[in-house]
Order: C-alpha cells, then sequence, then structure tokens
C-alpha cells in the first residue's frame, strides 16, 4: 500500500468507494477547508465518493512575509516567471501518490476527481493535466494555470479528454479574475474543453457556485450502476 507524504482528513461513504474526489485546499489554510461542504453540494447517495483532504507541507511563504504557513509552493509574486518550479513539482508528486492509494484501495483513475482552491486548485489542475491515465474530471476553484509554458510538452494524451470545471470571482482581488480567465483561453485554444463558471464575488466559494460544483460532479461521476446498465 501507498504511504503518502501527505497527511489527510477524509470522509468515506456508507458502502464502499467507487469515486474518490482529492480536494486541495488554499494558501494558508488546512485540510479542514472544505471539510463541511460536501453535505452542501446536492450529491446522490449513490456516487458512493469518499472525499480525501489533504495538508499541504508548512514552508516560508516569500509574499507573506516569510512567515510560516500551509502552503503547495511558495510565492514571490504575482509575476508567474516567479513560480516555484521545484515546489509544485514535489506538490505534484504527492498528489499522484494520493491518486495511486484510492487505485490501491479499488477506485480507478477514471473515478477520480482532483479539485482544489486558489493554490489548491492551480495545482490540481497542474497534476490532473499531466498525469499519464485520464482522471474523471478536474475543479479548478478560484485558481489559476501553473507553469504553462511547460504544459505543451509536459501534458499527458489522456488528459485531453478530461472533463474541467473552472470557476472564478470576478472581483477577486487575490487571484485576479484575468489570471484565472487567461489560463482557461490558453488551454481552450490547446484543445481543452472547459466548463467556465464566472460569479460577482471576491476570493470566496459561493452558494450558486456549490450548486453548479454539484451539478457538473453528478455528470462527471455517473454512479457504477448506470454506467454498468
Amino acid at each position: 500500500m501507498v504511504t503518502p507524504h501527505l497527511e489527510t482528513v477524509e470522509i468515506d461513504p456508507e458502502r464502499p468507494a467507487t469515486a474518490s474526489i482529492i480536494w486541495m485546499h488554499g494558501l494558508g489554510a488546512d485540510a479542514y477547508d472544505f471539510y463541511s461542504v460536501p453535505p452542501q453540494l446536492g450529491l446522490p447517495a449513490n456516487l458512493d465518493i469518499r472525499y480525501v483532504f489533504p495538508n499541504a507541507p508548512e514552508i516560508p511563504v516569500t509574499i507573506n512575509m516569510g512567515l510560516i504557513m500551509r502552503a503547495w509552493y511558495d510565492v514571490a509574486g504575482v509575476d508567474r516567471h516567479d513560480e516555484d518550479s521545484k515546489r509544485i513539482r514535489q506538490s505534484n508528486g504527492w498528489i499522484n501518490e494520493l491518486i495511486a492509494r484510492e487505485v490501491e484501495r479499488g477506485v480507478p483513475p477514471n473515478r477520480i476527481v482532483l479539485a482544489g482552491f486558489s493554490q489548491g486548485g492551480a495545482m490540481a489542475l497542474f497534476a490532473g493535466l499531466r498525469y499519464p491515465d485520464a482522471l474523471a474530471g478536474i475543479m479548478c476553484l478560484s485558481g489559476y494555470l501553473l507553469l504553462q509554458d511547460t504544459l505543451s510538452a509536459e501534458a499527458s494524451d489522456a488528459s485531453r479528454s478530461i472533463a474541467i470545471f473552472q470557476a472564478h470571482g470576478t472581483e477577486d482581488p487575490v487571484v485576479p479574475y484575468r489570471r484565472g480567465r487567461g489560463g482557461h483561453d490558453l488551454l481552450n485554444k490547446s484543445g481543452y474543453q472547459i466548463d467556465w463558471y464566472e460569479y460577482p464575488m471576491a476570493h470566496q466559494v459561493c452558494l450558486e457556485e456549490l450548486r453548479d460544483i454539484g451539478d457538473w460532479l453528478t455528470t462527471v461521476l455517473v454512479p457504477v450502476l448506470e454506467l454498468e446498465g
């Protein structure tokens, strides 16, 4: 059994899990940030989803005066050329370990969704587009595209058909709307099919967004019995 580097908090379904959502938190938050969200999504009980909420490591974050906090990578500034490639790739490897553990626990890649908010959403996009097998979907909330100059060389062929949910607040002061939308536009031009949602909000999640997430997840995680039927 794979022993992941990352600590996780999990919610298991009453029956054996047939799908998994690995949900990454944002900068300075922790594994409990979205722990209370699943009941608000209105998903059918027969989806039998295991929710996996990992904790990012604690590191000094340059843009926050070097304060130590949970982060998937360091942030030096708003310029994408300042991206912390080393830690981004390290976190990608750790997320891949979580996927491998779900596969060992009986959930195939095409029943696994990578999700995240802000930094976590950026990591969901980064890891999901590079994963060698087709996942069920990628969900990026108020996030952005990391190391975009390397995408064409590193993206897996399997990721071309993956379902992508991307959402952003039009008044976001932390991750500007244009950065989220710019990543969407680049992916769209590269042939990816993205469900784009935007809301009149800041750097947050709103009730309308939660309803849209629930509808999207219901579509990409069709119950196994329906697939077999």
